[in-house]
């Protein structure tokens, strides 16, 4: 479907926020569809799964891939079929009408719908090194990175749903898994926290918090303290996954579109808002399981339901 004009201002069929799995494959699909669909990514294809070194459970991929060409992979595939990528970040958003405008700074976009795929981000430790062992001893997920460690010593961060399966994973393929926790118990549903606390091989390390991560080019270790006596204790590890929550980047619709407590933009698996012409994919909205495949899945959603949207509008 070609662009419409007004003056000289272009409407685009479809504006996509972020250059993710979701965006890209929302990106592919409405590209394919013959929608005229511009991508927007403020740094590289792939979004987080870009910092990732090697992902193994994405399907199709028998010895893994890296994140980052897995994400240049995407990039590719969209624009052989005409979709636009162009590296800028959206400023802010303005949602109603029929056509929304997209700001990036630089200029004053326009577009029949918006999918807005900018994902979420691990709430981080805070310490020093951490960034620097990002992929090579610290990670924020065990579903991704747990295989690593097979037959190692791992340390799993937090006391969330999130925490206990992860722990619960790295169980299955590490020796040993110490579970540090700055609460006496777990905030785990039960589902999670039974088996957990059956695990032989899961040490409970309660009241207590990260305070360095021991490194000298790899991991090597963590210093806890408790938090009630002040008490400090080293433990030796290979790997730290940080499971401490998320943040969804969904301040660019706070305001305009709903949002769970946790600030998740509300999204059934349609990837529709509670606003017309707005659309939730991947990492950003309410869903049970965040990964690639979930949010390849979800732009596949995001451009068919914006496909149906704009044929209700008569385009």
């Amino acid at each position: 479907m070609p662009a419409s004009t007004q003056g000289a201002e272009r409407i685009h069929d479809m504006i996509i926020v972020g250059g993710g799995p979701a965006g890209y494959t929302a990106s592919l699909y409405a590209a394919r569809a013959g929608l005229d669909a511009l991508l927007l990514e403020q740094l590289a294809a792939g979004g987080q799964m870009g910092l990732t070194e090697r992902i193994d459970n994405y399907p199709g991929f028998a010895d893994g891939i890296d994140g980052f060409a897995l994400g240049e992979a995407m990039r590719k595939g969209a624009e052989r079929f005409g979709a636009e990528t162009r590296l800028a970040s959206a400023l802010s958003l303005a949602l109603s009408g029929p056509v929304k405008r997209v700001e990036t700074g630089k200029e004053a976009l326009r577009a029949r719908t918006v999918v807005l795929a900018t994902g979420a981000v691990p709430r981080e430790l805070g310490l020093p090194g951490e960034q620097e062992l990002l992929g090579r001893g610290v990670h924020y997920c065990a579903a991704c990175d747990g295989m690593f460690y097979r037959g190692r010593t791992a340390v799993v961060v937090g006391g969330g749903n999130s925490a206990a399966e992860d722990a619960l994973l790295l169980s299955r393929v590490c020796e040993r898994v110490f579970l540090v926790h700055r609460r006496d118990a777990l905030r785990a549903e039960q589902v999670y926290r039974a088996p957990l606390l059956r695990a032989e091989n899961v040490e409970f390390c309660w009241n207590s918090v990260v305070e360095e991560l021991l490194h000298d080019g790899a991991m090597r270790g963590v210093r806890l303290r408790d938090v009630r006596t002040g008490a400090e204790r080293t433990v030796d590890c290979d790997g730290v996954f940080v499971s401490i929550g998320r943040k969804p980047a969904s301040q660019l619709v706070r305001g305009q579109a709903a949002l769970d407590p946790a600030g998740y933009v509300v999204a059934d698996e349609s990837t529709r808002t509670d606003v017309p012409g707005l659309f939730a994919a991947g990492d950003v909205r309410t869903k049970a399981l965040r990964q690639v495949a979930t949010a390849v899945a979800d732009g596949a959603a995001a451009a068919h339901s914006a496909q149906e949207y704009l044929a209700a509008l008569g385009r």
